[in-house]
């Protein structure tokens, strides 16, 4: 009985280990941690994918390999920039920003390193001039 419970948890591990693997080594995907303003949650770590006009953010840990949020870039409001502190989150490394931004009515900030940051900014910028963009 011990043995088979440890067996499973066994591939549960290897299971979540392979998801983990996926996700963060796939292209286009970036590591990135969302944090909703509006549900005093905290921060949540996971992968976001960049596609034509939205960015889908996927949990690293979870069941489904769907997008938990997708963050359209047409009217997206970016309304500030700041470091994270290392007390803030156990998994931040020096050099982590959190921008703050606000989706219809969805509001949240996104923090990530300064590769994936040059990687949003570029993206947000790539808007065709037809887009409306609010950058502060």
């Amino acid at each position: 009985m011990v043995v088979d419970v440890l067996i499973v948890l066994g591939l549960l591990v290897a299971l979540l280990g392979l998801r983990v693997l996926i996700l963060t080594r796939s292209r286009g995907s970036v590591l990135c941690c969302l944090r909703s303003l509006s549900k005093e949650r905290g921060w949540r770590v996971g992968v976001a994918r960049y596609a034509d006009g939205h960015l889908n953010w996927i949990p690293l840990i979870g069941l489904l390999p769907r997008p938990r949020h997708v963050i359209v870039r047409r009217g997206l409001v970016v309304s500030g920039r700041r470091r994270v502190g290392s007390g803030e989150f156990f998994g931040f490394i020096e050099g982590v920003t959190a921008i703050e931004c606000r989706n219809g009515q969805d509001a949240f900030e996104l923090a990530m390193g300064y590769r994936a940051l040059t990687g949003f900014v570029a993206w947000l910028e790539s808007a065709p001039p037809s887009a409306y963009l609010d950058v502060a």
